[in-house]
């Protein structure tokens, strides 16, 4: 990890100094926030991860942040274009200047930034960019607490990525579902104890939809949820086996961890109608 102060920009944005670290072994390098924002981390390699393998077409990253879900899912899946979408135009340019690093040339012609608020109304974001019926996938780490129920960070610029607003998760699924073609796929990771939340406002938007959790041991409860869901669909829902993260509580990550965080390999969880 190195330390970057800029001493230029491509635009006006006055940026903060930064870090340079690798995902997935050092294939893909994000530029982001020393501090005073959120940092990107393992939820990130994950959402990447639970795309299929055969997974094609237009994929969309709603609150890309810095990238890293979208640059993880475009080295791995070589057949996809991915629009990162954006509110804060600090990362967002973070987010650019990382498609710029030499690193990440082997697919940085497939992404694209967009800066937009995904939480606006219909005609301010189709205005913006976000048309409807434009992807064929759409991933998304929301933030995780809701405003209401839990103490919010005081950092202001961290904040929106940390807490939604008293609208929840409301805007967002209306949003992923707006932008999706019919039959394509949404997938969403979250905090275990959101799972009712989730699944609330997937209501009559969704289904065919897997829950799938992310348990730090094998034998822990899970602290995340992986959610896997298709448009428009009437198939009904299934929990699928969970994938553990460490072998033992303070021990090395499982070999199935390893081979994502390190290698770049999917979960194997197929889309299904």
């Amino acid at each position: 990890m190195n330390d970057i102060t800029p001493t230029s920009a491509t635009s006006n944005i006055d940026l903060p100094a930064t870090t340079l670290d690798k995902f997935l072994d050092g294939k893909v390098m994000i530029e982001q926030p020393a501090k005073g924002r959120h940092r990107a981390g393992l939820d990130a390699v994950y959402l990447a991860a639970c795309l299929p393998d055969t997974t094609t077409g237009h994929v969309m990253d709603l609150g890309t942040g810095v990238g890293s879900a979208a640059f993880c899912a475009a080295w791995r899946l070589p057949q996809i274009t991915v629009t990162g979408v954006e509110l804060d135009p600090v990362v967002a340019e973070l987010a650019r200047r990382g498609l710029r690093l030499s690193e990440n040339k082997s697919f940085a012609n497939r992404v694209r930034i967009l800066e937009a608020d995904i939480t606006a109304k219909g005609s301010l974001r189709h205005a913006n960019g976000l048309h409807p019926l434009q992807a064929d996938h759409v991933i998304m780490n929301p933030p995780y607490y809701d405003s209401s129920r839990f103490r919010v960070t005081p950092q202001k610029d961290r904040a929106p990525a940390h807490a939604l607003d008293e609208r929840g998760l409301e805007p967002w699924m209306r949003t992923a579902k707006d932008l999706l073609k019919e039959g394509g796929s949404l997938t969403v990771i979250f905090r275990a104890d959101g799972l009712h939340d989730l699944l609330d406002t997937m209501q009559g938007r969704f289904g065919a939809i897997d829950v799938i959790p992310l348990r730090p041991t094998a034998t822990s409860a899970a602290t995340r949820v992986i959610i896997r869901a298709t448009c428009q669909s009437k198939s009904g829902l299934r929990l699928l086996p969970g994938f553990s993260l460490h072998k033992g509580r303070g021990e090395d990550f499982t070999e199935q961890a390893t081979a994502v965080m390190r290698h770049g390999k999917g979960l194997g969880i197929e889309h299904r109608r």
